[in-house]
């Protein structure tokens, strides 16, 4: 209907002037109806279409910014986090290092108990030791005394021997049997 309107209207401004026509619009594969035409679809389509595609590009827009929205508020949550697990990482460090001063500490106090048991252990085993060598220092001159004196008893009992004779003896026996009382 609108076309035909159109097409009458070009019709009689073409009768009246054919010059404008026949100049600008009579041009072979050119034809301004097929123009005019799409204008007039294309104008109704977007006053039909206008609200329900204002609305569905709102809708879109709305979902576009809600995302954007959860994306951000993940996003500083993921910050939240890393910065949770780098304050995590750094009490890790300093546990680590407390752990390692505490653990070299302990080598320290246990190295020093060692050494002053070692200390103490070497002092009562020497102690020990020089108690052992007294002793036995001691059963060595008493045997040494025993055995010169009992070497001393045999040189001596060697040399009157060899001085005493069978006169010697008699008179010894003699004098030995006077001290006692004589004979009965």
């Amino acid at each position: 209907m609108m076309i035909a309107v159109i097409n009458t209207v070009l019709l009689s401004a073409a009768s009246h002037g054919d010059s404008f026509y026949d100049k600008w619009l009579n041009i072979p594969g050119f034809e301004a109806w097929k123009f005019l035409n799409l204008l007039i679809f294309v104008t109704v389509m977007t006053l039909i279409l206008k609200k329900p595609l204002s609305e569905g590009f709102k809708a879109k827009r709305e979902e576009i910014r809600a995302d954007l929205i959860r994306a951000e508020n993940e996003k500083k949550a993921a910050l939240d986090r890393l910065t949770s697990i780098e304050g995590k990482l750094a009490q890790k460090d300093t546990e680590k290092a407390e752990i390692l001063a505490r653990a070299k500490a302990e080598a320290e106090a246990d190295e020093k108990e060692l050494s002053e048991l070692t200390s103490s252990d070497t002092a009562r085993i020497n102690g020990q030791t020089q108690a052992e060598l007294n002793r036995l220092a001691n059963q060595s001159r008493s045997a040494l005394r025993r055995f010169s004196a009992e070497e001393s008893v045999r040189l001596a009992e060697e040399r009157l021997r060899s001085q005493i004779d069978g006169s010697v003896d008699s008179r010894l026996i003699k004098n030995g049997i006077a001290e006692i009382g004589g004979l009965n």
